[in-house]
């Protein structure tokens, strides 16, 4: 090819590539190219229509939404019971007071001195125990004895003392019932060492 044929060549080429230059810009600017541009760069609209998730009727939406109020109803507090325990040995007719017949237990190192509130007619047991020391239980005593009857007495081998207290059957008082005890091999009387106060109290009289 000679070199004139080369340089017409080479001009229809460049005349081609600009014109197609040319029209690529001419399609940029008219065509989808740049509104799928504006699209891209614009900010999300919010959605106008309803959400696609709705909450369900037992519970709430997939997406967070709070559901229907539950239709359970409210469990209803239990009611206290009125019934009045059971009672441990011989009931009380009056709150402090026993009544029929009951055991009173005094041990070493209890207190000397002891309060009891009983109803007319009760009965009660009064058992001692051993004395630690040289002592022996000897008897008992009652201040009153219209009131509470002491009645009974009796020293086991083992040393321990028992006495029957009967309270008056309709009377009402107080009466000290006092033990003594002594050493067996000590000369003199014995001493006072308990003392059960009893009060009778009679029951409550309604009009």
């Amino acid at each position: 090819m000679m070199p004139e044929d080369r340089r017409r060549g080479r001009g229809s080429w460049t005349s081609l590539a600009t014109v197609l230059v040319a029209l690529s810009c001419v399609l940029t600017a008219c065509g989808g190219g740049g509104d799928d541009s504006e699209a891209d760069s614009a900010p999300p609209r919010p959605a106008t229509g309803s959400p696609t998730d709705t909450p369900s009727e037992s519970g709430p939406g997939t997406r967070g939404a709070p559901g229907p109020p539950s239709a359970t109803r409210p469990a209803t507090p239990s009611t206290p019971s009125t019934r009045a325990p059971a009672s441990r040995g011989t009931a009380s007719t009056s709150p402090g007071c026993v009544a029929g017949s009951i055991t009173v237990t005094h041990r070493p190192g209890d207190a000397l001195v002891r309060g009891l509130c009983v109803r007319p007619g009760t009965v009660v047991s009064l058992v001692l125990r051993p004395r630690n020391d040289d002592k022996r239980w000897t008897g008992a005593l009652s201040s009153a004895p219209v009131f509470v009857l002491a009645s009974g007495w009796e020293v086991g081998a083992d040393g321990t003392a028992r006495v029957s207290l009967r309270c008056a059957g309709t009377r009402g008082g107080t009466a000290d019932v006092t033990v003594s005890a002594k050493a067996p091999d000590v000369a003199g009387a014995a001493r006072i060492v308990f003392t059960l106060h009893m009060s009778v109290v009679p029951y409550t009289t309604q009009g």
